[in-house]
């Protein structure tokens, strides 16, 4: 059996990090060897997939629209976790692709308008942000942008943005009052840079102007024609007041706290989702989905678009559809206070909504059954499993154990769990079969521009960052909820000075505990060692408190000053397994690298 030998070598005072070698040589492990190639294969993708789709001036080849059914969110992610893979390691080509996008993305849809919808006539962007729309739709077209900041914190024209963005709820633009800082609340579900949505919405207003449809566009809800389109959102109205959708604000603001270290950021967020906790003890532990413009959850908590009660008829078919689509963004929301604070106050206010969800459930015929809807009768929609959405993400953030007992079927948790050995393999050997197929996908699309509509090509978006993620950081993916990143670990190449993994290095995070983080890291590289840092968390809101191996006689204690990452040095061919001790969410987050913390 090979020796393995590990060295802790002194503080390095000019950095504040620990140096770490790593000498214990061995066969390169297939998940490292898939990692690179999958990290490669993206970056290879990206490239061909932005040469085909996107112009010169970074505009997407489509015909643009504004609407909830195909619009300037559905453009933006075409740039889909464009960020996230240039952040983990990947060629700076990504990164160089996706800038040229956003760029064209901000120009084409401020020259794009509308002639029906009011608020877009003259553009449907204003100052580089829609003029109004709810946060669903803003939060995935935004989705690469607010992962911008660690990709490269020291954009000039990235904190312009960020500063103008936040500034529109925090009622730093003039013209723009989204914010009342009276009631500490955001007044209409539908905002942006115009301000708010006074009034009801309209179908019109959600569909977008009419076009023509048959014989030519793909619609994404399966529509058939305009009118559908128009009736698909026709009962869109109820906007007025807060809405849960609005806590993904509050990520504009750290993006600026991250930059920056900006104090009146942090504070605006943290005010503002204290509000929301204000609101969910106010309304018996659950989170409600219309607030009056007093700021009080109204006299039907559970209105509003989106909302617990927002069950709506399908045009093509005349059923009903449940949609309370503000589930999918509300923990990430309240989880940006945990990011900024180290508060567990803020996720804990999503658990107490599961359990007084699952408190609704009902027998019948011998069988437990819960609800996951609430009308004027009260609770309905149950199904037989207990209510869980975000489950995991709950469990991420508190590492409880009675948390981790409302996940089920989750293989990722699974594995870092002690079962499935052979599931990171598995899962990167997936994604390289799915990135395959996408791109023999879109080599045969043989569309032109004026018959595609922006989200046609977001099937073959070949950037698929999840299980790099999610393997490689212990990190739970943002996709295109577009919210920040958690994750356990970050890593930096220091030759390169830039974020992610150097070349031929690859990590594995093998288990998570409540202050504990197992990882190995492999250099493929049988010639040449290489140094890589080790973050605590995205956005150094970990620590680090001790280093631990079978080969070392004791652990290596970190300090304060240290713990946040560690600069370690891999022999040749090295292939080495950790255990770190971490502090989780004890550092306020910044998106600068920690060679320039201060």
């Amino acid at each position: 059996m090979t020796t393995r030998q590990f060295t802790i070598t002194t503080k390095d005072t000019s950095t504040d990090m620990r140096t770490i070698t790593l000498n214990a040589p061995a066969a390169p492990p297939r998940w490292a060897l898939l990692t690179r190639l999958y990290m490669d294969a993206q970056a290879d993708a990206v490239e061909e997939f932005f040469a085909k789709y996107f112009d010169e001036r970074g505009y997407l080849m489509c015909v643009p629209r504004w609407g909830g059914d195909d619009g300037p969110d559905d453009a933006a992610e075409n740039l889909l976790n464009f960020t996230a893979l240039y952040t983990i390691g990947g060629r700076q080509s990504v990164l160089d692709c996706y800038r040229r996008g956003w760029d064209g993305h901000l120009a084409q849809y401020t020259e794009a308008k509308t002639v029906d919808v009011p608020f877009a006539r003259d553009g449907m962007y204003y100052k580089e942000f829609p003029t109004m729309f709810d946060w669903m739709h803003n939060g995935e077209g935004w989705s690469a942008f607010t992962l911008e900041p660690l990709a490269d914190p020291y954009d000039d024209k990235l904190l312009t943005r960020s500063r103008r963005y936040a500034g529109f709820y925090m009622g730093d633009e003039p013209g723009c009052d989204n914010w009342d800082p009276e009631n500490r609340l955001i007044r209409s579900m539908i905002n942006g840079s115009r301000g708010p949505m006074m009034r009801q919405a309209t179908g019109l207003d959600w569909a977008g102007d009419r076009i023509e449809v048959e014989g030519r566009f793909r619609l994404g809800h399966g529509e058939r024609n305009y009118e559908e389109m128009v009736a698909h959102f026709k009962d869109y109205n109820d906007v007025i007041g807060d809405h849960p959708l609005n806590m993904h604000t509050t990520s504009l603001a750290l993006n600026v706290y991250a930059l920056t270290g900006e104090d009146r950021y942090r504070d605006w967020a943290l005010d503002y989702l204290d509000a929301w906790l204000e609101r969910i003890e106010a309304n018996n532990g659950i989170l409600p989905t219309n607030v009056g413009l007093d700021g009080a959850p109204g006299g039907r908590w559970w209105g509003g678009v989106y909302g617990w009660g927002f069950t709506v008829e399908v045009p093509q078919t005349g059923e009903m559809q449940d949609r309370p689509f503000f589930k999918m963004r509300a923990a990430p929301g309240l989880a940006n206070g945990l990011l900024l604070s180290g508060d567990q106050k803020y996720v804990d206010a999503w658990r107490t909504t599961l359990d007084g969800v699952n408190a609704g459930a009902k027998e019948e015929n011998g069988q437990t059954l819960y609800p996951t809807m609430h009308g004027d009768d009260g609770w309905y929609s149950f199904v037989p499993e207990p209510y869980a959405v975000s489950a995991r993400e709950l469990y991420y953030w508190s590492m409880r154990a009675d948390d981790r007992l409302r996940v089920t079927d989750d293989p990722w948790l699974d594995y870092l769990d002690g079962s499935d050995a052979g599931y990171p393999e598995n899962a990167l050997e997936s994604s390289l079969e799915g990135l395959r197929a996408q791109m023999e996908g879109m080599r045969t699309d043989h569309s032109s521009p004026d018959t595609r509509l922006s989200d046609d090509m977001n099937r073959y978006c070949p950037s698929d960052t999840d299980p790099l993620l999610m393997l490689g950081l212990g990190a739970i993916p943002s996709g295109r909820d577009g919210f920040p990143l958690h994750a356990r670990v970050r890593y930096f190449d220091p030759k390169g000075q830039r974020p992610g993994y150097p070349d031929a290095v690859a990590g594995l995070v093998t288990k998570l505990a409540a202050d504990s983080t197992d990882l190995t890291l492999c250099n493929l590289d049988p010639v040449n060692s290489r140094e890589v840092i080790v973050q605590a968390g995205a956005y150094g809101e970990h620590r680090f408190t001790s280093v631990a191996s079978d080969a070392l006689d004791d652990d290596v204690k970190l300090d304060a000053a240290d713990g946040g990452a560690i600069r370690v040095v891999l022999a040749p061919s090295a292939v080495a397994s950790v255990t770190l001790g971490t502090d989780r969410y004890v550092q306020l987050p910044t998106a600068l690298p920690p060679w320039d913390r201060r």
